[in-house]
């Protein structure tokens, strides 16, 4: 008899009501409850917008570019998904709009559709279907896809994607397939009541697409009563315990644990008739346990020029949480505009810091203020870690006030300085378009022996993840290393700088990769768990000495 082919399973997410309800933080808990349960688990998101990935947008339009190792700039939900199932995404992991209309148009151009009228219905919607069982197949079947569908139902631009997913519904078996729908159960102060009507109008929405829910996820302020559940799942077609409350927690790795309260994970199994193991992860219990509990708390500066808009650091204040909780500390974030460091001085601002980050960005606005923030750390021994651009101000400041380079520079700020320590990577000189032209991915790194880099990583080579156009000047290497900065990591080729950092101080340290997009919760990424380590010495008083804060790190 021949052996029966493993079927796929597919659970899809959408939203309503509202945008920004959290749709990424429940698919990836999804994801890791049934992760948690001994299956293959993979995740995709579909961005409805037309850009063919995220690449050029504004971090206000869009919040953080999260960069997969093989290159590819995606959405922040991705991080929310690697760090929830901790495991490596690709390309394949997030399909745009724009993707999807460039691949059916470049088929038509060579011929591909054999005189067709090209549309929406079937072309389009085949092309989504495609992509996603692609992902399902690749490199071998899946268990269990989670598919999360980017906007609110009753957008025009995500419909493609809600026809998509209702045709692979018909085209599946009933039990291969799951739609759960997220929605918003407001409250009403003056009347002290938690109102289901938006929800009910947004179900009604998706049925009229054609899609009907089989789990609904409610975002809440409050605890649904039972009678809440049955109101709901009696105008919305589904038994009351298909109705999971979303309540605010204190962290978002918080939200499988609840998830798991409410029975989601064996609605799932048994919706999708799932063969798998009971439920394991103690593991994730004990982090967030420990999350919630921490012994010591450290203040870190954020110097950036986003500021406003939290989600273009997202990465990072994920990797804050995550080297706190191994460090047993509460890492208190002090967000400080670069521009009024420019005005007020580092001291107005960063006096009562324990520690500052200077994240990655792009474009001159604010770059003064972050090099006085970095000349001030410096100086006073607090510890400090820099980010891609946040090296490249390091590097900056470091040849203006101790080597003696006045007017130092980056070439991307001032093309005519007499000391550009900083220029542009000599594969980009030719390049003039700027989607997904960068130096992207994750590249090798050697790592010099008995440097910081190395007590930190614990290893003399390394992959990270990267996203910059601009490089250290080579020709300043030597003069800046005889002055005292150590060159602690480099490419294998020698040729690109990828860590700095100072041996004179105590913790001081950057790389022009982005560390952040690597981290998870329960392997905090080096360089974050090293500087808040750094940060609870520094706020008890235990680092006099370079030599003692790197003795107290292992």
């Amino acid at each position: 008899m021949a052996e029966k082919v493993k079927k796929t399973k597919y659970i899809f997410v959408t939203g309503g009501v509202v945008s920004s309800l959290g749709k990424g933080i429940a698919a990836s808990s999804i994801g890791l409850l049934l992760k948690s349960r001994g299956l293959n688990v993979r995740m995709m998101k579909c961005d409805p917008y037309i850009n063919v990935d995220p690449g050029t947008m504004n971090p206000f339009q869009h919040g953080e570019v999260f960069v997969l190792d093989d290159g590819s700039e995606t959405d922040l939900d991705l991080g929310h998904y690697e760090r929830f199932l901790d495991y490596s995404l690709n390309r394949f992991s997030n399909i745009t709009s724009g993707q999807i209309y460039d691949a059916v148009i470049q088929r038509e151009r060579k011929g591909g559709y054999l005189g067709a009228t090209v549309q929406v219905i079937p072309h389009i919607t085949n092309e989504i279907k495609s992509r996603i069982r692609l992902l399902a197949a690749t490199p071998e079947p899946a268990d269990v896809v989670i598919i999360e569908i980017g906007g609110t139902v009753g957008d025009i631009e995500s419909l493609p994607f809600l026809e998509a997913i209702r045709q692979m519904a018909l085209e599946e078996e009933n039990e291969d397939t799951l739609f759960i729908h997220l929605t918003l159960i407001p409250y009403i102060e003056g009347s002290g009541e938690l109102k289901t009507k938006p929800t009910q109008h947004s179900v009604k929405a998706l049925r009229e697409i054609g899609v009907d829910a089989d789990i609904l996820i409610c975002r809440s302020p409050l605890p649904l009563t039972r009678e809440v559940k049955k109101k709901i799942g009696l105008f919305c077609n589904v038994p009351p315990e298909a109705v999971i409350q979303d309540l605010d927690m204190e962290t978002i790795y918080e939200l499988p644990i609840q998830f798991h309260k409410e029975l989601l994970d064996n609605l799932m199994v048994h919706y999708l008739k799932l063969l798998c193991k009971d439920l394991d992860y103690s593991e994730w219990v004990s982090m967030v346990h420990n999350l919630k509990n921490p012994e010591h708390k450290v203040k870190i500066g954020i110097c950036g020029k986003y500021i406003d808009l939290r989600d273009a650091y997202k990465s990072i204040i994920e990797s804050f949480i995550h080297a706190g909780c191994a460090n047993k500390a509460d890492v208190e974030l002090v967000w400080v505009s670069s521009e009024l460091i420019s005005e007020d001085g580092p001291e107005a601002h960063l006096s009562d810091i324990d520690g500052l980050l200077v994240p990655g960005g792009f474009g001159e606005r604010g770059i003064e203020g972050k090099i006085d923030a970095i000349k001030y750390v410096r100086e006073n021994n607090i510890p400090f870690l820099g980010i891609c651009l946040g090296l490249q101000c390091a590097v900056i400041e470091y040849a203006r006030n101790v080597a003696g380079f006045e007017d130092a520079n980056s070439s991307e700020f001032d093309n005519k300085s007499p000391h550009p320590v900083i220029h542009l990577m000599d594969e980009q000189k030719d390049i003039t378009d700027k989607g997904a032209t960068m130096r992207l991915g994750s590249y090798p790194c050697k790592i010099t022996p008995g440097s910081l880099a190395q007590k930190l990583y614990n290893t003399l080579k390394i992959d990270e993840r990267h996203r910059h156009r601009y490089e250290v000047n080579n020709e300043y290497r030597d003069k800046l290393n005889k002055e005292g900065l150590e060159f602690s990591g480099i490419s294998p080729d020698g040729k690109l700088v990828e860590i700095i950092e100072l041996p004179s101080h105590p913790f001081f340290i950057a790389g022009q990769f982005h560390p952040e997009l690597k981290s998870r919760p329960m392997r905090p990424h080096p360089l974050f768990a090293g500087l808040v380590k750094a940060a609870v010495n520094f706020k008890g008083g235990k680092i006099p000495t370079a030599k003692k804060i790197r003795e107290s790190i292992k």
